[in-house]
């Protein structure tokens, strides 16, 4: 057995790593079911969901910079844009670094949607438990994000 702080070896790495993708996989389909459960109380799609969370935290945005952020096609993404739209839970405004590609923001309705829904979802992750440090959720974003950044090669549209 190899000492905690020291790196694994790659099959060892390798190995340890397979275990988490076969815990993110159902973790995900279950997290996407949970939210796809809710939309008659929040009336948001996963997918809009996505979009909305998104613009909350980064302020106006073109679907294409939405599309990569989340790893989704610009097709999805303007989809998703469509549905928010059509329920009066974002806007499009002029881009003055493009004429042709539309800024996208939320609405005041639209950012007291995703509030609504976050605040819920935090409620919920409260509830986690099992004695997680800082430290614990440190090391699992760490993990998470380099393994994101293998596939960063990864065309989705």
């Amino acid at each position: 057995m190899t000492d905690a702080a020291e790196p694994l070896p790659p099959d060892d790495l390798a190995a340890r790593l397979t275990e988490v993708f076969d815990l993110v996989g159902p973790l995900y389909r279950r997290v996407q079911r949970k939210v796809e459960l809710a939309a008659p109380l929040d009336g948001l799609s996963v997918g809009t969901r996505a979009v909305m969370v998104l613009l909350r935290e980064h302020g106006p945005m073109t679907v294409p910079q939405m599309g990569r952020a989340q790893s989704l096609s610009r097709q999805f993404v303007q989809r998703m844009v469509n549905e928010a739209a059509s329920r009066g839970l974002v806007e499009s405004i002029p881009n003055p670094a493009h004429q042709r590609s539309s800024l996208i923001r939320l609405t005041g309705a639209g950012t007291a949607a995703v509030t609504a829904v976050l605040d819920r979802e935090s409620a919920l992750l409260r509830q986690v438990g099992g004695g997680l440090t800082d430290a614990d959720v440190t090391a699992c974003v760490h993990v998470l994000t380099r393994m994101l950044a293998l596939f960063d090669d990864v065309d989705v549209d």
